[in-house]
């Protein structure tokens, strides 16, 4: 009986967190090396007017990722012709290079915060860009190629706020 109850619960959460879920989509880099003039587009329609929604950034990153933090430029286009640039840092490893993303095995995800709360107010296309700004300290220059990152995408679900 006990064990079934179990069951049970672990069925309704399942449910309930692939509920929430409400789009997804990953972008593989060139055999991953991230070249600095590759912006990886994500176009995305049919989100709910009314709801709120917390936006992540995935990146999925091997161990030839010789940083323990990343630099991202992204875009939100609005299909009213609206665009939200932002310039954000992520940590990806511990100070003793352990990495702070899950899995298991060489590659790791992380599920980086990029937008809380945020209202989709307009039906039509969106559209996410989403480029690296790395460079290595003490130069002006960024990175022409970024290697260790070999995937990266982004996840819309519904704020339970």
């Amino acid at each position: 009986m006990l064990r079934s109850f179990y069951i049970f619960l672990i069925f309704v959460s399942l449910i309930s967190c692939s509920e929430s879920l409400v789009k997804t989509d990953f972008h593989s880099t060139n055999n991953g090396v991230w070249a600095k003039d590759s912006i990886l587009s994500f176009s995305f329609s049919e989100i709910d007017t009314i709801e709120k929604h917390n936006m992540f950034i995935n990146v999925r990153n091997d161990n030839s990722f010789p940083y323990n933090n990343l630099f991202l430029i992204t875009e939100l286009n609005y299909p009213g012709g609206e665009t939200i640039t932002d310039t954000l840092e992520y940590e990806m490893a511990l100070p003793d290079g352990t990495w702070l993303g899950k899995g298991y095995g060489s590659i790791k995800e992380s599920k980086l915060w990029y937008k809380e709360n945020i209202v989709f107010s307009e039906s039509g296309v969106y559209t996410l860009n989403v480029s690296h700004a790395m460079r290595k300290n003490g130069s002006v220059n960024g990175l022409i190629n970024l290697e260790g990152i070999t995937d990266v995408g982004f996840e819309i679900v519904k704020s339970n706020n």
